[in-house]
């Protein structure tokens, strides 16, 4: 590889890290073919660029970005490496690389580490953390949700106690005759 494409390749790898707020570095040192096949229709399926990069480029890559990426140096970037974009959420690769382990019964790929909205997490330790993340649209969901939840009691109560207090009242009016 010329120092040419070397260049074209970082200059590209950049620039998709700086547009894609979502990726993970993966091993998948050992696997078959037939395991990649499986792998790569996996992450098509779920809408997951998966390309496999030297590390050197992805380092490269990486430190022409402003978020520090350090932690990577000491154990992401070893090996045999994968990068996995997806263009809206930071749980998705996570629940592939779940997916893939449980359905074909394989541990040979390994999570390596992830950036999500510009955090950085590092081992396999990291993969259920990450499964469960919510996304943008989730939480603005849960916070809309909880916002409107009391206001929505209120109004029950006040709908409901108006009622009531409308019976006591007929009922002592009653009383009266």
């Amino acid at each position: 590889m010329t120092r040419e494409e070397k260049a074209l390749i970082i200059d590209e790898l950049s620039q998709k890290f700086s547009n894609t707020p979502y990726f993970y570095i993966t091993s998948a040192a050992g696997m078959s073919v037939g395991e990649v096949n499986v792998l790569r229709g996996l992450c098509f399926d779920k809408g997951i660029e998966y390309r496999v990069v030297k590390n050197t480029l992805i380092k490269k890559a990486l430190e022409t970005l402003d978020t520090d990426y350090t932690p990577f140096d000491a154990e992401v970037l070893k090996g045999f490496s994968g990068v996995m974009f997806h263009p809206e959420s930071g749980k998705v690769p996570a629940q592939l690389i779940k997916e893939f382990k449980k359905t074909t019964g394989s541990d040979k790929l390994k999570f390596k580490g992830a950036s999500v909205d510009s955090s950085v997490f590092v081992g396999e330790s990291q993969l259920e953390v990450l499964t469960t993340l919510k996304s943008k649209q989730e939480l603005i969901g849960d916070v809309i949700g909880l916002l409107q939840s009391p206001a929505k009691n209120v109004i029950s109560a006040l709908s409901s106690g108006g009622n009531k207090l409308a019976g006591i009242l007929k009922t002592l009016s009653e009383k009266e005759d």
